[in-house]
């Protein structure tokens, strides 16, 4: 049974051990499956690993509780704030992907996109897990997104296998043993958040931000890959998330983040948490980045 005291939070929760088994645990628990004659033994090990999850996302909460606790809780307001996060949010316009624009080398940007590959969560799933049971309005827009990250019904516009495609054509190989612990938190802590039913608000806008502010982060790493030779097509993921996300983002506040606030303004609380959460992943991600390629 795994037992975390609040020095374990602060230390070994952050850290590739447990890390690389929510991991593994989230690949393994999502996995579509047939079942298993030893159901039993199954759910101790998820009973531990939901343990183990819970101490994680206890220990992000703390870390951003204070600024969370400061935003509006009337829905016009709120709104504000959340999409001042774009500006002065952790992490946000990080100098490193100034430099993965105009001086990253080809290898360098592999080793980038090969960690950023194995901590995607995939944003389809997650839309997907975190809509369940939200009011209709919420609902009909997450919808809407999860069609677009669809491509419509198109399967060449399907917004994972366009990035698989980039990976093939970089020759990528993420694992998750190689992958630094970092990056695999934003992506254990995005699924902990989709999946949980009491975190769902979190996940609202944990997911919002992205949408948030993915934009100017894409366009660099398009303008970066287009730099190094890399063809439209095989880019294609990054320069579609470089505009397709504006929209999706003024949709996402106006039609999701605006009614849940407002049919409950303690809401905003949890919504500003998870966005928060969201980004201090990232944040902690671009530094352990500028370490290793710095």
């Amino acid at each position: 049974m795994v037992q975390l005291t609040r020095s374990d939070e602060r230390g070994e929760l952050f850290s590739d051990e447990p890390q690389q088994r929510l991991a593994h645990w989230n690949r393994s628990r999502l996995e579509p499956r047939l079942p298993d004659a030893h159901w039993l033994d199954a759910i101790d090990h998820d009973a531990d690993m939901e343990r183990l999850q819970g101490s994680f996302l206890e220990a992000l909460r703390q870390q951003v509780a204070a600024k969370a606790s400061e935003a509006p809780r009337k829905a016009d307001s709120f709104v504000a704030w959340f999409e001042d996060l774009e500006n002065g949010g952790p992490g946000q316009h990080d100098p490193l992907f100034d430099w993965l624009e105009h001086q990253a080398s080809l290898d360098e940007m592999r080793w980038f996109l090969t960690q950023e590959a194995a901590g995607e969560a995939g944003f389809d799933d997650l839309t997907a897990y975190a809509q369940v049971k939200l009011p209709q309005r919420i609902k009909l827009e997450l919808a809407r997104n999860y069609w677009d990250e669809m491509g419509r019904g198109n399967a060449k516009g399907m917004h994972g296998p366009i990035l698989h495609r980039l990976v093939e054509r970089l020759q990528l190989n993420p694992v998750i043993e190689e992958t630094v612990w970092e990056s695999l938190a934003l992506a254990n802590a995005m699924t902990a958040m989709a999946t949980r039913r009491d975190y769902a608000w979190h996940a609202l806008g944990a997911l919002g931000v992205i949408e948030l502010t993915a934009p100017a982060r894409s366009a660099a790493v398009a303008a970066g890959l287009k730099r190094l030779g890399i063809s439209a097509k095989a880019r294609t993921y990054f320069d579609l998330h470089a505009v397709l996300d504006l929209k999706h983002s003024a949709a996402w506040n106006a039609e999701a983040i605006a009614p849940a606030v407002a049919e409950d303004p303690r809401r905003a609380v949890a919504i500003a948490e998870g966005a928060l959460m969201r980004l201090t992943c990232g944040a902690r991600c671009f530094e352990r980045y500028k370490r290793e390629l710095w």
